[in-house]
């Protein structure tokens, strides 16, 4: 079994959500009382978050590479970012270490064209949202990307930093969401991706009943894939 390298704290309320997905993934796959190999280091979002705001990305990625690079030397054999904005600085992340980096998107691309979905709406942060690091990578994967308009996205960017990083869920905040959700897929979407990790909860699959794409639980799932390929290998 390789060890994850799980860079968290992106809020908290995501990280521990991965901790608990990756652990039942393990446990799923192996059964008895197997559970994951993984290796945790959790920001302060505090930090993180004013850096954003700021623009400053550069201090972003230093922080991030320093905490990489500790992963790696506390055993990871592949590196996790548990959040989807700070794969904008996944680039100088992987420039700072000598592991592979799992990428979200990438992980996303790869579920949605599982499905034959080739149209799909994204909600998340601002900067996920309105800059091209990740919509990007879905269309060089052949997936065009369809945002929610000005008024929507300063919405959805407010619930989560307001709202969803600090653990508070809002039955008001819940229908803002599911009616951006209608809103794309009346736009053409055929799916809608949960582009931020904490977005997943607010809404489920349950609420709607246009298909919606969690990444945390995709980028989990294919971490528990990525941990125990060799793994499962040796012991078949």
């Amino acid at each position: 079994m390789k060890t994850i390298g799980l860079l968290g704290g992106m809020s908290w309320e995501s990280t521990q959500t991965y901790y608990r997905l990756i652990n039942e993934g393990v446990k799923t796959r192996l059964g008895g009382l197997h559970s994951a190999k993984l290796v945790l280091y959790s920001v302060d979002f505090a930090e993180i978050e004013a850096l954003q705001h700021q623009g400053d990305w550069s201090a972003t990625a230093r922080i991030l590479s320093e905490a990489a690079l500790a992963l790696q030397k506390a055993g990871a054999d592949f590196l996790v970012i548990g959040t989807n904005t700070m794969h904008k600085v996944a680039p100088e992340i992987e420039k700072a270490i000598g592991i592979p980096l799992l990428h979200i998107a990438d992980a996303t691309s790869k579920a949605l064209a599982q499905d034959g979905i080739e149209r799909v709406g994204l909600l998340g942060t601002r900067f996920t949202m309105e800059q091209t690091f990740y919509s990007n990578r879905l269309e060089e994967a052949g997936i065009q990307v369809i945002t929610p308009n000005q008024a929507e996205r300063d919405e959805v960017h407010r619930i989560i930093y307001e709202e969803l990083c600090r653990g508070e869920i809002n039955p008001a905040s819940r229908e803002a969401y599911l009616e951006i959700v209608n809103s794309l897929s009346k736009r053409g979407a055929q799916a809608v991706i949960l582009g931020c990790t904490e977005i997943g909860l607010l809404i489920q699959q349950t609420d709607t009943n246009v298909p919606l794409y969690d990444t945390t639980e995709i980028h989990a799932k294919a971490a528990v894939e990525q941990m125990l390929a060799q793994f499962s290998d040796s012991h078949s």
